[in-house]
């Protein structure tokens, strides 16, 4: 072998390595990215007396959310998306009536985003005590969401075991049982 033959392999060489390793940053750096805008919907349970109460939802992850579909359960039966018209359902027996916000396919929910999804603005244990079992018994709301890149299958749900740990199971689910987490929140619902 000649030397002209030895510096030709020795540069395909190194052009190959500087190819796996550009290859490998460039799916590094896409993983980096995803991770970085990458949203966290949280549902929340606030219940304080003489405050504002009910279920909220934030986005506490840094990058947007976008809503790709919600289903409800009442009394353990499906009843569908958490839309105006469910809300509307979820609520007829409630007094006094709680305001709610609806979620839509196609939604985007950005970063530090707060809202409430159902919710009583004088939480008056005795007064409210139909809207206290609604959301920590009878209730149950899955939001499945992803973010700006899509194809995640990303889901917040009430029905999982963390949101719930009293020692009193719901009436339709006993391997579920909703606590009382006391985290604040603002903004205003929108549907009445």
């Amino acid at each position: 072998m000649d030397s002209q033959t030895v510096i030709a392999m020795s540069a395909v060489v190194i052009a190959i390595a500087s190819l796996v390793v550009s290859v490998y940053q460039v799916r590094a750096t896409r993983l980096h990215n995803r991770h970085t805008l990458r949203p966290l919907l949280q549902l929340r349970l606030k219940i304080s007396a003489g405050q504002r109460a009910g279920i909220w939802m934030v986005n506490t992850g840094l990058g947007p959310a976008i809503i790709t579909g919600t289903r409800v359960w009442l009394d353990g039966e499906e009843l569908g998306s958490w839309n105006r018209e469910t809300s509307k359902h979820v609520r007829r027996d409630i007094a006094p009536y709680p305001r709610a916000s609806a979620l839509s396919d196609g939604m985007g929910v950005p970063p530090g985003y707060t809202e409430y999804l159902l919710t009583v603005d004088d939480y008056n244990p005795a007064a409210n005590n139909a809207f206290l079992e609604l959301i920590t018994r009878r209730m149950d709301l899955e939001v499945r969401y992803e973010s700006l890149y899509g194809g995640e299958g990303y889901t917040v749900s009430t029905r999982r075991n963390s949101w719930w740990q009293s020692e009193t199971p719901p009436a339709y689910d006993p391997a579920s049982a909703p606590s009382h987490d006391d985290l604040s929140g603002s903004d205003e619902a929108k549907l009445n």
